[in-house]
């Protein structure tokens, strides 16, 4: 196996185009896993951790695919919530300071704890290789059970967002309380000045997605201009129309029963959540 290791992005666009079979790796929380149990032998590692263009986030806001978890949740929670809530969930302190949302998006995990916030808030990819540059709506990237987007000779360059424009919430259901595996995971985004909702569920379908059913029916019963607490019937049916947009399976985390009757309730807490945020952000400016 080939250990190859670039210092700027232009060499390793340069070694991805003459070696499409090499491996990228940042954090190497996954690809370390898949490599000791043997899933994986590459002929080659692509080593992205020595380059600063993908180690810096910008405003704006464009996040270098190597800006680890815990820089997020530090430099970056205010103004993204929902991704910081997500990061705080991942593995243990060591893999937070490891891990990258650009690795989270490379392994495509049906599992991966990012994947629901970026849908929810309307992510936008950015790959690159010596080509040029493409930008992919995240509700575009994944196609399939740890199957993305990316061409052979690309990589994820970083993931663009707009600061949080209202509420953001994540919830997750594991076997244990941390480092775990998601059995399922819920992100709700609201934009008030909009009118609309974001909603993604993940691990409960062949790649993470977004509920839009759920997202219409919450954008036509919220009222953002005088908003006032909800009633339990509205948050029964936002729930309801969360478990409806998941198709999971049964494995050793949890039955798909199980599920969808989890995403159900994530999504009326933090639908309840993310109102009264509103709703106190209301009071607070009176």
């Amino acid at each position: 196996m080939d250990f190859l290791r670039p210092e700027t992005l232009a060499e390793a666009l340069e070694l991805k185009a003459s070696r499409p079979d090499a491996l990228p790796i940042a954090g190497g929380t996954d690809v370390m896993v898949e490599l000791n149990f043997d899933h994986r032998r590459p002929s080659a590692l692509l080593d992205l951790t020595r380059v600063p263009e993908l180690q810096r986030w910008e405003e704006g806001l464009r996040i270098g695919a190597g800006v680890p978890y815990a820089r997020i949740i530090d430099e970056l929670g205010a103004r993204l919530p929902g991704l910081a809530m997500a990061s705080r969930t991942v593995g243990s302190p060591q893999i937070r300071n490891r891990g990258t949302v650009g690795g989270n998006l490379g392994a495509a995990s049906p599992a991966g704890d990012t994947h629901p916030v970026l849908l929810a808030s309307d992510a936008v990819i950015e790959v690159a290789s010596v080509r040029g540059t493409r930008m992919i709506p995240a509700a575009e990237f994944y196609l399939g059970v740890k199957r993305n987007a990316l061409e052979q000779d690309e990589l994820i360059v970083a993931v663009h967002l707009t600061p949080a424009r209202g509420p953001q919430q994540f919830s997750k259901v594991g076997t244990r309380n941390a480092m775990v595996i998601a059995v399922c995971s819920f992100a709700i985004s609201l934009f008030p000045r909009e009118n609309r909702v974001g909603a993604a569920v993940g691990s409960a379908a062949p790649t993470p997605r977004r509920a839009p059913e759920a997202e219409r029916f919450l954008a036509s019963a919220l009222d953002f201009r005088d908003p006032k607490p909800l009633p339990d019937s509205v948050k029964r049916e936002f729930g309801e129309l969360v478990s409806r947009a998941a198709s999971p399976i049964d494995d050793v985390r949890g039955s798909a029963a199980y599920r969808k009757h989890a995403l159900a309730v994530m999504a009326r807490r933090t639908l309840g959540w993310a109102w009264q945020e509103l709703l106190d952000g209301e009071r607070a400016c009176a």
